[in-house]
């Protein structure tokens, strides 16, 4: 039997998840969320050994790029934004700097989830994104990142809570539709019925 472990940055995300759903707030940012994930699994499974019984279900909100963008998302693809790839590739290093979440259990939508540790509320970063993605947060890809490394199963889910332009600024009201949609998405995830 597979055990669960959600993670998510903020506790605003996880508000209406059951009582005793094993949870881990990483806190924002892609250092907080590789450091946090990582330790979670290694305290809930010491052995490597047996990493494998292990899902990380990461629940959050995160802004749309695409026009109309809206709703639950399980992207296919997660990319560390805030790297220069082409650069690090022309100075003989490859910097991993994208993660085929279907190749660790993710069923995948078709979308593109790009994560940095920036807060992004318009202007030309995110024009420059919207070339790249449909979707950006500040987590994702360090939460890939450390199941990757540790041997544990993902499944990431996310919730459109702004368009990532003026009403990311409101992302403290915003939040509470995203938080009652990832409890959903939750409820029939773990009642064996297919998440919408």
């Amino acid at each position: 039997m597979t055990d669960l472990l959600v993670v998510a940055a903020h506790p605003a995300e996880t508000t209406y998840l059951p009582a005793g759903t094993d949870v881990v707030l990483t806190g924002i940012g892609m250092s907080r969320a590789a450091t946090h994930t990582t330790r979670a699994i290694v305290e809930r499974v010491p052995d490597a050994r047996n990493r494998g019984r292990l899902t990380v279900v990461n629940l959050g909100s995160c802004g749309g790029l695409c026009p109309g963008a809206h709703g639950i998302f399980e992207p296919s693809l997660v990319i560390n934004r805030d790297i220069d790839a082409e650069l690090m590739r022309a100075m003989g290093s490859d910097p991993q700097e994208s993660i085929n979440l279907t190749e660790m259990g993710q069923p995948g939508d078709g979308s593109v989830l790009a994560t940095g540790d920036s807060f992004v509320a318009g202007g030309p970063v995110r024009d420059a994104l919207e070339q790249r993605a449909d979707l950006v947060n500040m987590e994702g890809f360090a939460v890939a990142v450390a199941c990757r490394e540790m041997g544990v199963g993902l499944r990431m889910v996310k919730h459109v809570s702004d368009d990532a332009g003026e009403q990311a600024l409101d992302w403290a009201t915003r939040v509470d539709q995203s938080a009652r949609a990832l409890a959903d998405w939750w409820e029939n995830f773990r009642s064996g019925e297919s998440p919408a």
